[in-house]
């Protein structure tokens, strides 16, 4: 009975411990959510929950359509925080879509947690509940992209008047990257991962990437030899794609054999973009079904449908950011399409927007502005991903721009995918910029 009291009773001071520390807790959260809720053009500032974070809020800032044009109209964008302390470092995150995965409770931003930072998400125009209403394309530059963020830079520096490091993941990678070119005094500190610089709408360095440069011969055999089986299969697979794609209610541009031969195109960069393992490949005498399924694993059908879920990704890949092409050569006698040159206006982008052309002036811009200047910047890529094709691994003899790529690394690579020995680099250089 003595221990039963002993138990209850501590039970009972734990309880009291736990009451107190949920007070302060909220106390905390009234005071960062007053000063949130009182900065300039921000409204609808309420708490999340975390399990990462003390503090986590979700709000909605104010932003002009056209900078340059007020009388074009403003409309409401997205931003979490999560607060650390108004003296700690802020890590400004470019998200290139929407902020549905960080709103998450269990989402984790990796310099924020390395740093004890500060975290300012800023989800993407035209994605998510970031979508203007009404939905004017025109408006949908990376030049009025980089504008909300230097609105949202100087909003929250009211607040986080400590270093500042902006950094983002593929799409956001990018942004992070044009936005250091266009904003250069905004940050301290920029750390784009996975982050793509296409020259034009098919860039033509994926193509070769993967044909001779990925993996090793036997990977890259392997994974054509996958490509030609299904190819081989298609008779028997495409009824089971055409139902597939009814069950799920997508519709598309093209004939549904032609949907089949782009989804077996697309194959290949996107098993090496995300690492899956060569061993996931069926047998070559496999079932139909096994092969079905493997293929939508992988390369799923919707990506080429009307109901894709980033209509303003394609737009956007079509006017400025570039994409990358399909080399059909070895897979010819099995197509129904003559071409996939030009596929992403023929086949992703509504039919009113199809003659849309890139303009490459962004690519030159930031090409530029990498050559002449030397900001403190980390890009971080994966070696087998396709994406570092067109990376900037060209970047050489720069003292404060250091470009780390990891050895058979995806589009997954992140810091801590490295070795102790580069990570301590990495944390090295943060340290030193950051004064911390």
């Amino acid at each position: 009975m003595k221990t039963q009291k002993m138990t209850i009773g501590r039970l009972a001071l734990l309880l009291v411990l736990l009451m107190t520390q949920a007070v302060t807790a909220g106390a905390v959260n009234q005071e960062v959510w007053q000063k949130l809720k009182n900065l300039p053009g921000i409204t609808d500032v309420d708490t999340l929950a975390s399990t990462q974070y003390a503090d986590k809020f979700v709000m909605y800032i104010d932003q002009l359509l056209d900078p340059e044009h007020p009388e074009a109209g403003s409309f409401k964008q997205r931003v979490i925080v999560a607060h650390a302390g108004y003296d700690r470092p802020t890590v400004l995150v470019t998200e290139g879509y929407d902020a549905n995965y960080a709103v998450n409770p269990k989402y984790k931003e990796e310099l924020s947690k390395l740093l004890n930072a500060n975290l300012i998400f800023v989800e993407y125009r035209y994605f998510g509940k970031s979508m203007p209403q009404p939905c004017n394309w025109d408006y949908l530059t990376v030049k009025n992209s980089l504008a909300d963020l230097h609105h949202v830079n100087t909003t929250f520096k009211r607040l986080y008047g400590g270093k500042w490091i902006a950094t983002g993941i593929s799409k956001g990678g990018q942004t992070t990257m044009f936005y250091r070119s266009c904003y250069p005094d905004d940050v301290d500190v920029s750390v784009p991962y996975v982050a793509p610089l296409n020259k034009s709408l098919e860039d033509g360095r994926h193509e070769v990437f993967l044909r001779d440069k990925v993996g090793n011969a036997a990977s890259r055999n392997a994974v054509k030899n996958a490509q030609l089986s299904l190819l081989k299969r298609k008779q028997a697979l495409l009824p089971m794609l055409d139902s597939y794609c009814k069950e799920k209610g997508y519709t598309f541009r093209i004939p549904i054999a032609d949907v089949f031969d782009y989804c077996v195109l697309e194959y290949s960069f996107a098993l090496w973009q995300w690492g899956t393992p060569l061993t996931a490949i069926p047998a070559e005498d496999a079932p139909d079904q096994a092969w079905f399924h493997h293929l939508i694993t992988i390369s799923e059908p919707g990506y080429f449908s009307l109901q894709t879920p980033y209509p303003s990704f394609n737009v956007q890949a079509a006017k400025e950011l570039g994409y990358y092409g399909y080399d059909i050569e070895p897979f010819k006698p099995y197509l129904s399409i003559k071409s996939a040159k030009d596929y992403l206006r023929r086949v992703m982008l509504p039919e009113d927007l199809s003659g849309l052309t890139f303009d490459d002036t962004l690519y030159k811009h930031t090409v530029k502005f990498l050559q002449e200047n030397d900001p403190d910047m980390i890009y971080i890529y994966g070696g087998d991903d396709p994406w570092t094709a067109s990376g900037v691994t060209w970047l050489k003899g720069k003292k404060n721009i250091h470009v780390f790529v990891l050895p058979g690394g995806s589009h997954s690579t992140r810091i801590a995918s490295f070795d102790e020995k580069t990570q301590q680099e990495i944390k090295a250089l943060l340290s030193q910029w950051l004064g911390m």
